[in-house]
């Protein structure tokens, strides 16, 4: 099981490591707090290890499909705020995620998301910089 519907079971069963195994080395993340994307698997893992911890009440509602990939959308809270986002996923010819973009809103959701994700930045950066090696 890779791509979309893998990385949807891994998200669901709340398996870092399964998640991860949905990346491809170069994978680029593109978040929704932050201007430049993050590349490769080691930072993406890591982003990805914390934002499960931050959403609360997190499901998938819709799933969404072509050749070129899939979109995910979800539910969750975040400080007692709801909110609803995309994960869209471009995958290879392995049907490893190769472009990783996340959209949210409403505006102030998003915004407690990002001081959530900016006070683990530091946690982040240290955990990425342990799987890369």
């Amino acid at each position: 099981m890779s791509g979309g519907t893998g990385f949807r079971a891994a998200v669901e069963a709340r398996d870092v490591a399964a998640m991860r195994a949905c990346l491809a080395d170069d994978v680029v993340f593109r978040s929704p707090v932050a201007h430049k994307p993050y590349l490769g698997k080691a930072i993406t893992g890591a982003i990805l290890a914390n934002v499960i911890e931050v959403f609360q009440d997190f499901r998938y509602v819709r799933e969404l499909s072509d050749d070129a990939g899939h979109a995910l959308v979800f539910e969750a809270t975040v400080d007692g705020l709801q909110l609803t986002g995309c994960d869209f996923l471009v995958l290879d010819a392995d049907g490893l995620i190769t472009d990783f973009m996340v959209m949210v809103r409403p505006l102030k959701a998003a915004q407690a998301l990002a001081e959530q994700m900016g006070a683990r930045f530091d946690r982040i950066v240290q955990m990425a910089s342990h799987d890369a090696t």
